[in-house]
């Protein structure tokens, strides 16, 4: 039987939440799996994030910018010191990695790239949808937005119902109840209603992107995903990966946003408990960075980068790579880790697994029928 969801969007862009109807998730009797997406917007420096330790190639590109203290987890790859709970999660055998990926996208503008990321295809501001829209719309999700615009990533083909506040400031609960009023005759906008009415104010008020309050939104997130009739699905976005200048190694400000990601995911672990069994988190960004610093002790945008995934639903830790290598003849354009898989066949084996479904299916409806390998065996066997 197919779950009908709908979505919850905070006014934060920093949380959203997809929630299904509670009368047909209670008749389902189906175990609820969990997705989370966490946006690293800015380009994610997969080799700060994961560095490669098999040789000192790019320990001699960083000089001003390496990592001193990885935390080494296999003879070839570490993590960086502030993935505390990442390592944690990788040591129980819940953390993957998939290095050397990347969308299918070369350009380096962040425009163009977070909105690939976002939209799933190959062309900027071509596909006026976005991937997890899709998916959960071929799963037969029907959303409402509390916010506008909709966010790219989860738009679908079909028109979404939308509501946003004059002047981005929320009504009252009385304004909320006569709206609900209004619509009784409409079960789905009646529902959705009753259910924000019902929500920790919090999820819905304008957050700044400090730990405090990344750590605040996993707990709500956390809390709603563990209900066996609330949300399915959550997207956290965090921004600030651009380090041009002044990226720092163990410390910085990459090292400051990878430490929120770090954050996101060890709040949800302990406040999700068991249910974090049926759960996978992976992150998402639109590119990687040189492979060499620059002059002003930062990167420049790249291309190759790492998903770096974690969650019960997970089998067990281990690096899934085609790894290029760090030598010059194998760098992309000669200055960048090269991409050898495309990131969008992770992401479709991955909606897959969460929504039960057919992979062919998935890449049909998510991502434009692309020619894009199976990875289910590579990530959960």
């Amino acid at each position: 039987m197919r779950i009908s969801r709908r979505i919850f969007l905070a006014g934060s862009t920093s949380l959203i939440l997809t929630a299904p109807v509670l009368s047909n998730a209670i008749a389902s009797n189906k175990r609820k799996n969990n997705l989370v997406i966490i946006m690293l917007r800015g380009g994610m420096d997969g080799l700060t994030a994961v560095p490669y330790i098999g040789n000192n190639i790019l320990t001699k590109a960083r000089p001003d910018i390496g990592v001193n203290k990885p935390i080494q987890i296999t003879a070839d790859f570490a993590l960086h010191p502030m993935l505390k709970n990442y390592k944690s999660l990788w040591d129980q055998g819940q953390a993957s990695i998939f290095h050397a990926s990347s969308i299918p996208y070369t350009g380096r503008s962040h425009f163009e790239g977070q909105y690939l990321m976002e939209s799933g295809g190959i062309q900027p501001y071509f596909d006026k949808t976005g991937w997890v829209g899709r998916a959960l719309e071929g799963a037969g999700i029907k959303g409402l937005s509390i916010s506008l615009p909709m966010p790219l990533i989860l738009r679908g083909g079909r028109d979404l119902d939308s509501f946003m506040p004059s002047k981005n400031r929320l009504p009252n609960d009385n304004t909320l109840q006569l709206l609900q009023n209004d619509y009784k005759e409409d079960k789905m906008l009646w529902e959705v209603l009753s259910t924000i009415r019902k929500r920790p104010i919090a999820m819905m008020e304008p957050k700044s992107r400090s730990d405090r309050d990344m750590k605040g939104l996993a707990k709500i997130a956390a809390q709603q995903l563990s209900d066996p009739t609330g949300p399915s699905v959550a997207i956290f976005d965090i921004g600030g990966f651009d380090t041009h200048a002044d990226q720092g190694g163990d410390n910085g400000e990459h090292a400051k946003k990878l430490k929120q990601f770090d954050d996101v995911i060890g709040t949800l672990r302990k406040q999700m408990g068991k249910i974090f069994n049926n759960t996978i988190i992976a992150s998402l960004t639109e590119f990687g960075r040189t492979m060499s610093q620059n002059g002003g002790s930062g990167t420049e945008h790249g291309y190759g980068t790492a998903i770096l995934m974690a969650g019960g639903l997970l089998p067990k830790s281990r690096i899934i790579s085609n790894w290029p290598g760090l030598e010059q003849k194998n760098l992309f354009e000669g200055r960048d880790l090269n991409s050898s898989i495309d990131a969008r066949a992770v992401y479709a084996s991955i909606l897959a697994r969460v929504l039960e479904s057919d992979h062919k299916k998935i890449v049909k409806d998510a991502f434009f029928n692309s020619d894009l390998p199976d990875m289910t065996k590579r990530i959960f066997l």
